[in-house]
């Protein structure tokens, strides 16, 4: 190779490789005039493309070039690459090879025509909008979904632990703006003034949201009810109604287990689901009234009219489960919260004369407590247990919802206990010794644990929300001041109804409008059992 020649190698395209490249394109016979002319236009677009792909290399702080640089510099020049940018992701090229050619391609699921026709088109997307909303009201910040919540959730926490923390608050507010002169003179001061007890009064378009949302949760209207569960597990602005809302589930609970409704009880128990959902609520402060109206429906001995055909074995698994998460979030060191739980369940299993609906309660809500409790409170009185459920099912004279109990009783423990005994024995499990050991269960229990040691762990079903109850009435009665605007309806003042309107729930936000005074509502849960659908049905829909 001449010195020119080496001068100009790595330079330019060779006459060769022009006629190679145009062989593979069917052009046989070259010229090399229009080999010469094509290698010099082709050098220097190539020469181009390299030079702007060193400037993103150069403007990217980087001494390498990347393949996205040459990329970028072909976007520049306006020039669409043979085989598409650069992607992020991996593609894979698959080859094949066949005739004398090879071939790479990207691999491409196969799509089934019919499958395509037969699908329904996907939604078109909504339009963008704009809407308005208040960020202040006569100088009050409106308490809806689009501001933030006036009082947080650590605050309202703090409060529920240290109460002493809202006294030096309002007293520091006092305070503000006035002279020192006037604060060291309470120095001097010995008396002691207390903060005197103040009544949370509610506006009139909050007691109007209270009142239907109440209604619309306790109604038979089931697209209402999901919008008021809704409201209630979303809605930030309700720490001032929540102590009403606490206190209407606990009257309500109060009243239905007296009358055995069962559907209203599992309305009131999916209120108590929708505020703890709620991330701008903390209820350590109303967990007086919460717990008792769980726990009561869990080991309460009779929640319907009929307990040998109604499903209320579904409700006190609810009731579990949701007795499980209010331990799980507000349990701290302080209060013993699950330890005080754990001790009135396990106290059920202690008694001879429990009737067998609430020792299936308790050892429901001992279950969802956790694997920990199945073994210090449930295993260790297996036999016990198993004594009972076999006079219930081998005996004779014995009633059509005991024997159904029963057979509840047996299957939940089969349910709950078969995993942990399969971490404590080991195997081989033989049945002579899950019986002695277990009693009248030992046979079922053998069973459970063989199942799961060889089968997956199942994965959690998802459950899905419907039911239906009877027409429900609110009559709420309380001592309020005269209105302002005598046109407005207050929610003390309503009459007593159980129609409910049909349109959507919605919570006003202004906060000049008058308020009840003094005394605490009181609320009295009024059931119509015409033409009432079976609750067993309506159950088996919402948890099944």
């Amino acid at each position: 190779m001449s010195d020119g020649d080496k001068t100009m190698y790595g330079t330019t395209l060779s006459l060769e490789s022009i006629k190679v490249i145009a062989e593979s394109i069917g052009v046989g016979s070259l010229p090399d005039d229009a080999a010469k002319e094509l290698a010099d236009d082709v050098s220097f677009k190539l020469k181009q493309i390299v030079q702007d792909a060193a400037k993103f290399m150069h403007h990217s702080k980087r001494m390498k070039m990347s393949i996205a640089d040459i990329d970028h510099s072909l976007k520049v020049r306006n020039i669409e690459p043979q085989y598409g940018f650069v992607s992020p992701d991996f593609i894979p090229f698959r080859f094949a090879s066949g005739g004398g050619r090879e071939l790479h391609f990207i691999e491409e699921k196969e799509i089934d025509l019919a499958d395509v026709i037969q699908t329904a088109p996907p939604k078109i997307p909504l339009d963008i909008t704009l809407r308005a909303h208040w960020l202040c009201v006569d100088g009050v910040q409106p308490t809806i979904p689009e501001n933030p919540p006036p009082l947080s959730k650590d605050l309202q926490a703090l409060d529920s632990v240290n109460p002493v923390n809202k006294l030096d608050r309002a007293h520091l507010k006092d305070t503000t703006g006035k002279p020192a002169i006037k604060a060291q003179k309470l120095k001097n001061v010995e008396t002691v003034h207390v903060k005197q007890l103040a009544t949370h009064e509610l506006s009139v378009e909050q007691q109007l949201y209270y009142k239907e949302i109440t209604e619309a949760c306790v109604g038979s209207d089931e697209a209402r009810r999901a919008e008021a569960l809704q409201s209630l597990a979303c809605d930030p602005g309700l720490h001032e109604m929540l102590p009403r809302m606490c206190t209407f589930i606990a009257e309500g609970v109060k009243v239905n287990v007296v009358q055995n409704n069962l559907a209203l009880l599992i309305y009131l128990m999916r209120m108590v689901r929708a505020l703890l959902d709620n991330p701008a609520l903390y209820l350590e402060k109303y967990l007086h009234e919460l717990i008792p109206s769980v726990s009561t429906c869990i080991v309460s001995r009779q929640l319907c009219m009929r307990p040998e055909l109604d499903n209320h074995w579904a409700l006190r698994d609810f009731a579990a489960r949701l007795m499980a998460q209010i331990c799980k979030n507000f349990n701290t060191s302080t209060n013993n919260l699950q330890t005080r739980v754990t001790r009135l369940f396990s106290s059920a299993l202690q008694n001879d004369k429990t009737p067998l609906s609430s020792l299936y309660g308790a050892l429901e809500g001992l279950s969802e407590l956790g694997t920990e409790v199945i073994k210090v409170f449930i295993i260790p009185r297996l036999k016990f247990i198993s004594e009972r459920v076999e006079v219930h099912l081998q005996g004779s004279n014995i009633s059509a919802t005991d024997k159904i109990a029963a057979g509840h009783i047996r299957a939940m423990l089969q349910k709950a206990c078969s995993p942990v005994l399969k971490t404590l024995r080991n195997p081989p499990d033989v049945v002579e010794e899950y019986k002695k050991d277990y009693g009248f269960l030992g046979p079922t229990l053998h069973q459970g644990v063989i199942k799961a040691r060889t089968a997956p762990p199942p994965t959690p079903a998802c459950t899905s929300a419907s039911a239906s109850a009877a027409n429900v009435s609110i009559v709420t009665t309380a001592s309020s001041s005269t209105p302002a605007r005598p046109q407005t309806p207050l929610a003390g003042a309503s009459k007593p109804s159980s129609s409910i309107s049909s349109g959507p729930i919605q919570r006003q936000t202004s906060q000049g409008g008058p308020s009840t005074g003094g005394q605490q509502q009181k609320f009295v849960i009024v059931s119509q059992r015409q033409q009432t659908p079976s609750p067993s049905q309506e159950i088996d829909e919402y948890f099944c």
